[in-house]
């Protein structure tokens, strides 16, 4: 069986909403799953004052703990179009990987969250491919395998590029169900993906 990473970055819980939907989608298909939330950087002084949520009790990532995988899913919020800080920090820690190309021909995928319907949700996963590039890891995007993504009718996040949610600029905002449902399908498809090329 295949064994996926799922790695989140949430500052007020909704990508780790999302994350539980895309690992029901990951075991639907029979992967083997493992959750993993990448460090925070502020302290808690400043996500006292941001009115942040305590963190979800899940492993922090290592960079060397991505060896053991192979593939994986990564859920963060956008920063003004790319992926915050944390996530960043994160990626920057995977030099020594880098350097043995020891991510080379892993899969991975993206979901994400952002504040408006138009803030940035595929050019945040735009931004970030150049970091699967120089890791040699290829990019498994979502397509529109879900008639949801097609649906005009109300506010619905995602889109070919991966599962997502819309927040609102407060974050008062929750997951939908059919947001939910994208990102089951998702974590569905990417299985079925990984185990092809883990093959």
């Amino acid at each position: 069986m295949v064994n996926i990473f799922v790695i989140t970055y949430s500052t007020y819980g909704h990508i780790n909403k999302v994350a539980e939907s895309v690992v029901t989608g990951l075991k639907k298909a029979g992967a083997v799953v493992s959750r993993y939330q990448i460090a925070e950087t502020l302290s808690d002084e400043i996500l006292a004052k941001m009115h942040a949520p305590p963190k979800p009790d899940l492993p922090v990532i290592q960079a060397k703990d991505l060896v053991e995988a192979d593939a994986f899913l990564f859920g963060f919020p956008t920063r003004y179009g790319t992926t915050p800080a944390q996530v960043k920090a994160f990626f920057d820690s995977t030099g020594q990987l880098w350097t043995k190309q020891a991510l080379a021909g892993k899969p991975a995928g993206f979901f994400f969250s952002t504040a408006s319907q138009h803030g940035g949700q595929e050019v945040t996963v735009f931004s970030t491919l150049p970091i699967l590039a120089h890791h040699g890891m290829i990019y498994v995007p979502f397509g529109y395998a879900n008639a949801h993504l097609f649906d005009n009718s109300e506010v619905i996040g995602g889109s070919a590029w991966g599962a997502g949610t819309i927040a609102n600029g407060d974050g008062s905002r929750q997951p939908s169900q059919k947001e939910l449902e994208i990102a089951e399908n998702q974590g569905e498809n990417f299985a079925k993906v990984a185990a092809k090329l883990a093959a």
